[in-house]
């Protein structure tokens, strides 16, 4: 069917409405004027100048979302469904003549272009559907905002909005509305406006619009200018959204424009005075500052001073300990610290300082606190290969070097195992140097060293006996105390004072054998050892016993003789 055709208009809709109201027997299947009698249970009873009433329910007199204004007395238009049927009843339907009429009145605002009110009460796949005065029509997703679509949809139900048609056929009973066609008329009479007047340097009203990591998109009314995020803030600032809230008004800066491109480049930071030029003044070098902790990572925590000035604090600055922590075990996001002001970069527009150096330097507290052989009892915080870390105050650590656990070095390495994060263990202080912040712990030296007890008992160039256990190319490994490890060794050269006995073969394992201390070998704690040594004793001894060179008789004829005894 030709739409076109079926097109009636104004005139011939007021004449047949003029007529029918004007014909004082109301006909079936016609709009007519009628006069409300009652109101009652929801039912509104309407008299149309017939035999009998007709009643409507009242939810046929109100809008999605409005108040019904109804009352008795009240003159309203209905359509006449029936005449006395067969209950004797007038049917009527004040829906359907709302929608005649509203119909009509939106062909005449489609075909003149003309704005309607609708109200929206329902969200569908899509969009909205509305309501314009009793004709539902459908509102495109696309068509709510001018520039993009709205997620949440909700903030405008059962709320009035000025809309336009965009498109109407009333033989399938479609009508689609835009809110969009009308904001981008206004949008484009405040553009060209706007563009009369702009020129860099201007300070302007807008909206935030939208927020990105790089920056902030400014609505200006038409046109959209974006403050780069290194433009909004004299201070560094990690996102936009840290200073600036979605819709929010705020006043920017024209930066650059470019006319023919219709790019605005805007600033924040530039309607205040640069606060560095004064810097100077407001900071000093070595000075005590009170400062706001606002980001942090792995090396360093970035503060802001006087709410006006980046700062850093290094993490080696951070806390007097060695190795310090992550930062966030020392302080949090939004802390009020105090810190040191070290240097004052203008090149990078920073103020480097420090947290540890307002505090008491501990290492001044552990020289007054403690001394070389101290003895204390601490808390293991930390176990690596080489080692285990234990907590001397607040903040110093010290380490027991892997070494430093047993006098049996092959020990150390299975007792490292047995120690955990967080056991007390007792510690000796070996050496304390706080000029380079080095404290030296020890934990074998709680007890005495067993080769120093041995050598007390057994001076150097003392004779001992021993066990070998061990025969190789080089010597002869001997096992001097079994209950405290002591060993020693004995070279080949040491075997014997006569070079032809010099012969490791002539030796058996787990036999003992009869040498003299030499010395101590500090890095192994292997204690040197001499047959020849001794030898050559023996021989000295028996020549001052039974005799001399000079009486004539041979060493030979002097060992003999003491050896027939």
């Amino acid at each position: 069917m030709d739409q076109e055709s079926n097109k009636i208009t104004n005139s011939e809709y007021d004449t047949l409405i003029t007529d029918s109201l004007k014909n004082s027997s109301a006909k079936e299947k016609s709009i007519a004027l009628g006069k409300v009698i009652s109101i009652e249970n929801d039912i509104v009873t309407i008299d149309v100048g017939l035999k009998s009433e007709g009643r409507i329910p009242l939810s046929e007199f109100s809008r999605h979302g409005q108040k019904t204004e109804i009352e008795v007395g009240d003159e309203t238009e209905v359509f006449i469904e029936n005449v006395d049927n067969a209950n004797g009843e007038t049917m009527l339907s004040r829906e359907k003549a709302v929608k005649q009429k509203a119909w009509h009145d939106l062909q005449i605002s489609f075909n003149e272009s003309k704005i309607v009110t609708g109200i929206p009460f329902n969200r569908v796949k899509g969009g909205m559907s509305v309501d314009l005065n009793g004709v539902i029509a459908f509102l495109p997703g696309s068509q709510i905002e001018t520039r993009q679509i709205i997620k949440d949809t909700k903030e405008l139900l059962n709320k009035p909005l000025d809309l336009m048609i965009l498109k109407m056929d009333k033989y399938r009973g479609n009508i689609v509305v835009s809110r969009k066609a009308i904001t981008e008329n206004e949008l484009k009479e405040q553009r060209n406006e706007l563009l009369k007047t702009l020129k860099e340097g201007s300070i302007i009203e807008g909206k935030v619009k939208n927020l990105t990591d790089y920056g902030a998109f400014i609505d200006l009314g038409g046109i959209d200018g974006l403050v780069h995020v290194t433009d909004i803030s004299w201070t560094k600032i990690n996102n936009p959204s840290d200073i600036l809230e979605l819709n929010s008004n705020i006043k920017v800066k024209v930066l650059k424009f470019d006319e023919e491109l219709a790019r605005l480049s805007l600033g924040i930071k530039q309607l205040t005075d640069n606060p560095w030029e004064k810097i100077n003044e407001n900071i000093k070098v070595n000075e005590k500052i009170m400062g706001k902790v606002v980001s942090m990572n792995d090396n360093n925590v970035h503060i802001i001073l006087n709410g006006k000035y980046d700062a850093i604090i290094n993490l080696s600055e951070l806390s007097w300990l060695k190795k310090p922590p992550h930062p966030s075990k020392i302080i949090n996001i939004n802390d009020e610290i105090e810190v040191l002001v070290l240097e004052i970069d203008d090149e990078r527009k920073r103020v480097n300082c420090s947290l540890k150096q307002v505090k008491e330097n501990p290492w001044i507290k552990l020289e007054e606190k403690f001394n070389i052989n101290d003895t204390f009892e601490t808390e293991i915080v930390n176990i690596v290969d080489f080692g285990i870390f234990v907590r001397v105050l607040d903040e110093i650590d010290g380490m027991v070097h892997i070494s430093d656990l047993s006098w049996d070095e092959k020990e150390c390495e299975n007792i490292i195992k047995n120690f955990k994060k967080g056991d007390k263990v007792k510690v000796k202080i070996l050496d304390i140097n706080a000029e380079k912040e080095r404290i030296s712990l020890g934990i074998k030296h709680l007890n005495n060293d067993p080769v120093q007890e041995y050598i007390e008992l057994n001076p150097i160039n003392s004779k001992v006996t021993g066990k070998i256990i061990n025969i190789d190319e080089k010597g002869l490994k001997i096992e001097l105390d079994n209950e405290k490890n002591i060993f020693g060794y004995i070279k080949k050269s040491n075997l014997s004072n006569d070079k032809n006995e010099n012969k490791t073969e002539r030796f058996a394992l787990n036999e003992n054998a009869d040498s003299v201390i030499l010395s101590i070998d500090s890095k192994t704690r292997t204690l040197n050892l001499s047959i020849k040594e001794l030898e050559i004793r023996d021989e000295k001894e028996a020549l001052s016993k039974y005799g001399s060179s000079a009486s004539g008789a041979s060493l030979g004829d002097i060992l003999g003789s003491v050896l027939k005894k």
